[in-house]
């Protein structure tokens, strides 16, 4: 399936070289020092011009001494880091944000590093590595796969063997990366919206407390200037991505934003207009993880199917025969790819029914004392909750709770130090549930309360009856005796039905039936008008 091919936007990446040892971080002092502190350059890539700039900083690495570990002379008087800085020449790149820099630091096994109060720190070096350097690099707007041959060119433009920065060494990870479209601001709506997928994935695909949850709905600006779908994200850990893209194990934030200036440029201006890009979230994959350089490909195939499968969930047309609701900018041109992957059908609405059956099974298998008390904690508490904290609430045993929460193993997520529901759309679910269940304890009080109220009065059984029906229903009844009586109604659907049903009660107390049908009905919508106009349908 041929669909619009996506553009690269920001990479953060380490890449390691150690073939050479030491070797490359020598030269780049040596040329350093021959320019007097920096030496620029121009080249030829592919037919296009790029300019390239060295310059070094202080690097906060504890001096090795004469020798380091591995026995490598050290005759550098200064600590010294170095950064060559690679741009698309300004003439074929007026935006000037196509570019990246690489921040150059030597590596041997044991090194270490000095923080600003003198203490040090081991700065880590893969076991096996031996000695090397770690290129930094951090760019926007290029082909991923074109780094490290980019550094290569600028490498032997400044006077650096380029055979230096050839291959990267296995463990050369990515830290950040992002793939993104440019969409026409009349079509991103569908993308962004409520019940949209970037919010449904976030609301439905991740625990409510457990592991990384984060969904933003930012509708304004920097300068607070209304812009809807200004900033919308949701980021899913390594194991809710899964839900959604069973084949995908790479954490991820899938996002619609505009840029800051969407509302300072004309209509017909790119940045008017938004991006919709999913971007990798390294710092939540596990502490002996990483995505390593070799699997860029896997990475970039992971980026372009989510972005698509959003796009395409949204009702976007991810094939046009033209542009279609795609807006051209500077990196990013709205053409077919037929290389790219095909979109996966996200059938979120099948995850929220799935989620929706679990919690109305469990409510109408009936919940026990136990139970419920923990549903209850769990709506309420906006932090951790431990089994311990809910016993205590409570009264229970700890363990009693711990048996309770097993049996509910499908709708909350529960271990033996904390608990949570499983997702948000289920925490939302449950608590309308508990709400339901207080606020029908609190009727089933207020009934009892009125009809006591009613015999101490000396009042009919019947008319007892007609205050607790009123009580039952949510129906607040007021009754002074020089004034017209007045229903409030609460949130009933029928309300023409519980007119009709009070009155038949209300005759059954033998109270007046004109009272009644002249009593001012108050509904939860803000309407009113006079009990005979309901009555009159009967």
């Amino acid at each position: 399936m041929r669909t619009i091919g996506l553009a690269p936007h920001e990479l953060h990446a380490n890449l390691l070289f150690n073939s050479d040892g030491l070797a490359p971080f020598f030269a780049l002092d040596s040329e350093v020092k021959a320019g007097e502190g920096s030496k620029s350059g121009e080249f030829l890539q592919d037919g296009e011009r790029w300019v390239v700039r060295l310059s070094y900083q202080d690097s906060n690495i504890v001096h090795p001494g004469e020798r380091t570990p591995q026995g490598t002379d050290w005759q550098l008087q200064n600590m010294r880091e170095y950064r060559l800085k690679v741009a698309r020449h300004p003439e074929e790149d007026s935006v000037g944000q196509q570019d990246f820099v690489a921040h150059v630091a030597p590596r041997w096994p044991a090194m270490q590093g000095e923080r600003d109060d003198g203490s040090r720190i081991e700065i880590p070096v893969p076991d096996g590595f031996g000695e090397g350097v770690n290129v930094r690099v951090k760019g926007s707007n290029i082909e991923f796969h074109r780094y490290p041959e980019l550094l290569q060119r600028a490498a032997i433009e400044i006077g650096v063997t380029g055979r230096y920065f050839e291959e990267p060494h296995l463990y050369s990870n990515v830290q950040d990366a992002e793939k993104y479209a440019r969409i026409h601001r009349d079509a991103s709506g569908p993308v962004h919206a409520r019940d949209g997928p970037i919010a449904a994935m976030g609301h439905l695909l991740e625990s409510d407390r457990r592991g990384y949850r984060k969904v933003v709905q930012n509708d304004d600006d920097e300068r607070g200037r209304n812009l809807p779908g200004y900033y919308h994200t949701a980021t899913l850990g390594p194991k809710r991505i899964r839900e959604a893209f069973p084949d995908h194990h790479l954490p991820k934030e899938v996002k619609h934003y505009y840029a800051r200036e969407a509302l300072s440029v004309p209509d017909d201006h790119p940045l008017s207009h938004p991006k919709v890009g999913s971007s990798l979230q390294a710092s939540l994959l596990d502490d002996d993880e990483t995505v390593r350089w070799r699997d860029l490909e896997t990475l970039e195939r992971e980026l372009d199917q989510t972005v698509l499968s959003v796009l395409a969930d949204a009702g976007i047309d991810i094939a046009p025969s033209g542009s279609g609701p795609f807006v051209e900018d500077s990196y990013f041109e709205p053409e077919l790819d037929h290389s790219g992957p095909e979109p996966v059908g996200l059938d979120l609405t099948r995850v929220e029914q799935k989620q929706e059956s679990v919690v109305v099974r469990h409510l109408s298998d009936g919940l026990s004392p136990v139970q419920w008390e923990a549903l209850e904690m769990l709506v309420a508490d906006g932090g951790q909750v431990a089994p311990a904290d809910i016993a205590d609430e409570y009264g229970r045993h700890v363990e009693s709770v711990r048996r309770a929460l097993r049996e509910m193993e499908d709708l909350v997520i529960s271990d033996y130090a904390d608990v949570s529901l499983r997702s948000e759309y289920v925490a939302e679910m449950v608590h309308a549930a508990v709400d339901e269940a207080r606020e029908a304890t609190r009727r089933a009080v207020d009934t009892a309360a009125k009809a006591a109220e009613a015999a101490e009065r000396g009042l009919e059984n019947t008319m007892s009856a007609f205050i607790a029906w009123a009580a039952r229903h949510g129906i607040d009844v007021k009754d002074a005796r020089e004034a017209q009586m007045t229903l409030r109604f609460g949130e009933i659907e029928k309300h023409g039905k519980a007119i009709r049903e009070g009155f038949r009660v209300w005759k059954d107390a033998g109270m007046p039936e004109e009272r009644y049908r002249q009593a001012q009905v108050q509904l939860s919508d803000g309407s009113r008008g006079t009990a005979w106009r309901w009555l009159a349908t009967e």
